[in-house]
């Protein structure tokens, strides 16, 4: 069975750094995208960031600059760099990992950061 484990939320002040990992384990396939998703109080569940396979990366606007995604493909890790962090970006973040070309996709189950202007 497939689990995802986010780590390393919080709370942190503006303008700090926070570096979000999460580990996935039973992983009986080959991994394609990777992304993290947040979402806000009020919102809906959005894109923060993503990495495919072949290492290209995609980037939300709001964190363009300020965020950096990585992945560890031997050890099924994914990263997010949170640099110069801001209140509104406050939220619960998620992990995905796309099984490779399969359409399928693993959540893991959320952690929170929490941003004090």
């Amino acid at each position: 069975q497939v689990h995802l484990v986010e780590s390393g939320g919080g709370l942190v002040q503006a303008g700090g750094s926070l570096r979000l990992s999460c580990a996935a384990s039973g992983v009986f396939f080959t991994i394609g995208t990777m992304g993290w998703y947040r979402q806000g109080p009020g919102k809906q569940r959005e894109l923060v960031a993503s990495s495919s396979r072949g290492g290209d990366t995609t980037y939300a606007d709001s964190v363009k600059g300020r965020f950096t995604i990585s992945r560890d493909n031997v050890k099924s890790t994914l990263y997010l760099q949170m640099d110069s962090i801001k209140p509104e970006d406050t939220a619960v973040y998620y992990c995905k990992i796309d099984r490779f070309y399969a359409g399928v996709s693993y959540w893991g189950q959320g952690i929170q950061v929490t941003v004090s202007s």
